[in-house]
């Protein structure tokens, strides 16, 4: 499907993202490795996370946090992004889309899980790729039964493959481990796209 180019109101900013429009239902929100060491929505993990879901026919909305490209504002810590994030749900679920995903990379996973942790979580299934558990803190206490699949390399560099066995036994979250990756997965996208696409078809389809 064609991705279009779009820009959504973000209170006095503007946030822009790539809609494509495969389904009247479900629809996957990408959110997109660290603003500020070269992270977008251009990014290759965050481009493998579409064409995976998009193979499945779902609406699949990648998009800038503020500050990066054509998104208006300044990098705030995982803050402003939050209700970026939901100022994307918000616009999603105007164009009729009830049912949304949650696909965080690296620092979008860990913006992601704050909105997850919020009694407000507009999420109905979320996948975390690579959460950067040895750089950013993330509240694990108030993430039990929310996420619904990690992906993660064993060679991944943030992303300790010990620690973050015992976290996704610890919330109870189905863990796959990818042999030979690290956290860029640069020569790694189809094998990444395959098993995403196999856990889409397995327990999001249904």
């Amino acid at each position: 499907m064609t991705e279009k180019k779009i820009y959504i109101k973000n209170g006095s900013l503007i946030i822009e993202g790539l809609l494509s429009k495969a389904s009247t239902e479900n629809g996957v929100v990408i959110c997109h490795p660290h603003s500020l060491m070269g992270g977008s929505m251009y990014n290759n993990v965050v481009e493998a996370i579409q064409e995976a879901f998009s193979a499945e026919n779902y609406s699949t909305m990648r998009f800038n946090f503020r500050g990066v490209g054509g998104s208006s504002g300044y990098y705030d810590e995982g803050r402003g992004e939050k209700e970026d994030i939901y100022a994307v749900c918000e616009y999603l679920k105007k164009t009729g889309l009830d049912k949304l995903y949650l696909a965080g990379y690296s620092f979008g996973a860990w913006v992601g899980s704050k909105v997850l942790e919020e009694n407000k979580d507009p999420f109905v299934k979320s996948v975390f790729v690579s959460p950067p558990v040895e750089y950013f803190n993330f509240n694990w206490d108030n993430l039990n039964n929310k996420i619904n699949y990690i992906i993660c390399g064993d060679c991944d560099q943030f992303c300790s493959i010990n620690i973050v066995k015992k976290i996704a036994q610890k919330i109870n979250s189905p863990l796959e481990v990818i042999r030979g990756v690290d956290h860029f997965y640069m020569g790694e996208e189809k094998k990444f796209v395959r098993i995403l696409g196999k856990y889409i078809i397995e327990h999001c389809n249904k």
